[in-house]
């Protein structure tokens, strides 16, 4: 009797663990290189911004609005030129400039409910209005996660693995 019984048991448990329902809808593709299918950015756009003095620091000071997740990072691109009308030079920040007055760097830093961008150089960078005044920079707001999939230096790298275009970046003024 107890080995029927344990028959029974064992073809009872084949039984039930070999059903299978419907194949449900397959899923959508995610994206190559990405951790997923569905990293979302937030992009803006600075335009004709200047630094100001703040105690000796020459900064541009942005607030987040909403703020940011813990996890996400900020990425920002400043126009560095043009090759012609339509193709523009976006440089990663934090970058040093080599001019004839010396070196002249941008760096920036963020928070969740911030970020700011400074300007700074071992010489006395006002006497280099043009690379303090009427600035742009393309802000990038994008998960932890992606920035180690992707080599952030390379503004088109970046746009394409997001598929950005031009559109994607809302134009503001300071």
């Amino acid at each position: 009797m107890k080995k029927i019984f344990l028959l029974l048991a064992v073809v009872a448990g084949m039984t039930f663990t070999s059903c299978e329902g419907d194949q449900g809808p397959v899923g959508p593709q995610g994206a190559d290189g990405l951790p997923d299918g569905d990293t979302i950015a937030e992009t803006f756009e600075l335009q004709n911004v200047n630094f100001t003095l703040v105690e000796g620091e020459y900064m541009i000071r942005q607030n987040l609005n909403p703020v940011i997740f813990d996890s996400d990072v900020i990425l920002i691109y400043r126009l560095a030129g043009t090759i012609n009308a339509s193709t523009p030079i976006w440089q990663p920040i934090p970058r040093t400039l080599y001019l004839n007055q010396g070196e002249l760097d941008y760096d920036y830093d963020f928070s969740k409910q911030d970020f700011t961008i400074y300007a700074g150089g071992n010489y006395d960078i006002a006497t280099t209005p043009q690379f303090l005044n009427n600035q742009t920079f393309r802000i990038v707001i994008v998960p932890s996660d992606f920035s180690k999939t992707i080599d952030t230096n390379n503004f088109e790298a970046v746009t394409k693995a997001l598929k950005l275009t031009d559109q994607d970046f809302s134009k503001s003024q300071l």
